[in-house]
């Protein structure tokens, strides 16, 4: 069997297994709603899709499809009674489109924008040390502050809690113990969430082997073409993460991640563990 994963909706939680993906809401008026299907990556139907470093960036993307498709589903879940409008073609791609370049604009176009105006006015900086340590810097520092900021939002923060649950029940599943789930921590070394902050960290040591004295949209540029690779060993770390939680190298590769997760989840009701629960018994 392969390892439980899933994603915090609107309402709910999706869980997923191998094939299997089942996403369980709960409704206004308190009942919780299933709905299952089948999904298999493509790097599991061409083998030579299915290797290291080359598998990553291929199912990250699906997994942003899968989870799009899942917000508007558990959307439409939880307005029970309404007409349901399904996600068209037309509009998942703007809105994957969306999500990319604000992804983009903020978490690479601005912090390399302000690194590059910082050594254009302060000549020292354009050490290619200190120029990534500025970049680098502001990124984290966007993703914290963004992460913090909408964690303010009651939707969001409702939305964590339901994140907080699904990390929950699959750590207590993991240990045999799912009727005991509400004890068990509310972070998890495969989440999202760490990778994202792996992802960042680990691109300022790549981007020092980048020159410094060639042109802002050149850095830009090249920065975009290594993300598929740095996506890529980022994914294959966090998915030998369960087999590496005692090993203290690694512990402390991946505490910044599992700290910041401390923002990403929030404690769970009783009612929100038994939403993640159904979820998770629809796939195994």
């Amino acid at each position: 069997m392969e390892s439980i994963g899933g994603q915090a909706v609107i309402e709910g939680v999706l869980m997923k297994n191998g094939s299997r993906v089942a996403i369980a809401v709960r409704t206004p008026e308190g009942k919780i709603k299933i709905q299952k299907r089948a999904h298999t990556s493509i790097t599991k139907k061409y083998k030579n899709l299915n290797i290291p470093f080359i598998r990553g960036p291929i199912i990250l993307f699906e997994t942003t499809i899968l989870g799009i498709k899942a917000l508007n589903d558990s959307a439409n879940m939880a307005l029970e009674g309404e007409k349901e409008e399904k996600l068209g073609t037309g509009t998942l791609v703007l809105t994957i489109i969306f999500s990319l370049a604000f992804a983009l604009i903020l978490f690479k176009l601005l912090p390399l924008g302000t690194a590059q105006i910082l050594s254009n006015i302060y000549p020292t900086l354009q050490n290619r040390y200190l120029f990534n340590l500025i970049e680098g810097a502001m990124k984290i520092s966007l993703l914290v502050g963004y992460l913090f900021v909408i964690s303010l939002m009651p939707d969001v923060r409702r939305t964590f809690q339901y994140h907080g649950a699904e990390h929950k029940v699959v750590n207590a599943y993991e240990k045999n113990d799912l009727k005991n789930a509400r004890k068990y921590s509310r972070i998890h070394v495969r989440c999202g969430t760490s990778f994202i902050l792996f992802v960042l960290a680990f691109s300022i040591i790549v981007y020092l082997f980048l020159p410094v004295d060639i042109s802002f949209l050149n850095k830009y540029l090249l920065r975009l073409l290594l993300l598929p690779l740095i996506a890529g060993i980022g994914y294959e770390i966090i998915r030998i993460s369960p087999k590496c939680e005692k090993n203290f190298f690694f512990k402390m590769l991946i505490f910044p991640g599992l700290l910041l997760q401390r923002l990403t989840t929030r404690e769970p009701t009783e009612e929100q563990l038994e939403v993640a629960k159904a979820a998770l018994h629809e796939v195994i």
